[in-house]
C-alpha cells in the first residue's frame, strides 16, 4: 500500500503485513510528522483524508500569508500617513512660506501659522489736513518673531466700514527691510481723501509679488 504523509504529502511504499489489521502509528522520515494508518481495506479513504488534510493545511497557511502581507502593508501605509503628517505638522512654517495657500488648511485645523514671522506689536492713525485734502496716516512696528534674520515684507492697510466691506486700501513699506533676530522696524502709510465711514483698520502682511499680480488683474 501507499503511504501518504499528511502533513508533507511525502509518500511512502509498505506492506499491508506491517501495518496489520488493526492500523498503526506511523511516522514520516522526511518532516517527522507522525499519523495513524487504517488497515489496507480502509486505505483509499484515509489517502482520501490525508490529501483533503493537507489541502485544508495549504489553504489556511495562505490565508495567514495573506494577512500577513495586507497588515504589512496597512502597518507601512499607516506609518508613512503619520509620517507625512508629522512632517507637514513640524515644517508648516517652511510649508505656508513655500505654499500659501496651505495657511488656510492649517487654519481650520486650529494652527495659525505666522507665514511672515513678523507681528504687529503698535499701531496708530491720525487724521489731518494737508491744505484742503483730508489725510489718513497710519503708523505701526513691527517685530521679528523668528530666530534668523528676515525679509520685510508690504504692509496693507484695508479700511472696513461698519458692515465688514473693504472701503479703501492703502501699501506700505516696512523700514529697514531686513529685520535681524527680536529687532524692530515701523511703516507709514499715507491716505488721502479717506472714506469718512471708514469704521476701522485691518492691517496684514503681503509681498510685492503678490501686491504685482493683483495690480495685473485689476488692470486687465
Amino acid at each position: 500500500m501507499i503511504l501518504t504523509c499528511p502533513e508533507c504529502e511525502t509518500q511512502y511504499f509498505a506492506e499491508d503485513s506491517t501495518i496489520g489489521d488493526s492500523g498503526r502509528t506511523v511516522k514520516c522520515d522526511a518532516c517527522g510528522h507522525s499519523w495513524f494508518v487504517s488497515p489496507a481495506g480502509s486505505a483509499p479513504e484515509s489517502a482520501t483524508q490525508a490529501h483533503q488534510a493537507y489541502r485544508q493545511k495549504l489553504h489556511l497557511r495562505k490565508v495567514e500569508q495573506t494577512r500577513k502581507v495586507i497588515t504589512t502593508v496597512w502597518t507601512a501605509a499607516f506609518g508613512l500617513a503619520l509620517a507625512i503628517l508629522g512632517g507637514l505638522y513640524l515644517l508648516r512654517q517652511q510649508v505656508v512660506q513655500a505654499w500659501p495657500q496651505s495657511a488656510s488648511a492649517y487654519a481650520m485645523l486650529g494652527l495659525q501659522v505666522n507665514r511672515f514671522e513678523l507681528d504687529f506689536i503698535d499701531s496708530q492713525a491720525e487724521r489731518y489736513f494737508d491744505g484742503t485734502t483730508p489725510i489718513l496716516e497710519v503708523r505701526g512696528v513691527v517685530i521679528n518673531r523668528a530666530d534668523h534674520s528676515v525679509s520685510a515684507p508690504m504692509v496693507r492697510v484695508e479700511l472696513i466700514s461698519d458692515e465688514g466691506a473693504i472701503l479703501d486700501t492703502a501699501l506700505a513699506s516696512i523700514t529697514p527691510s531686513t529685520l535681524p533676530v527680536a529687532a524692530q522696524a515701523s511703516f507709514i502709510a499715507r491716505i488721502e481723501d479717506p472714506p469718512f465711514e471708514a469704521f476701522e483698520l485691518e492691517l496684514s502682511f503681503v509681498t510685492e509679488a503678490s501686491v504685482q499680480t493683483s495690480e495685473t488683474e485689476d488692470a486687465s
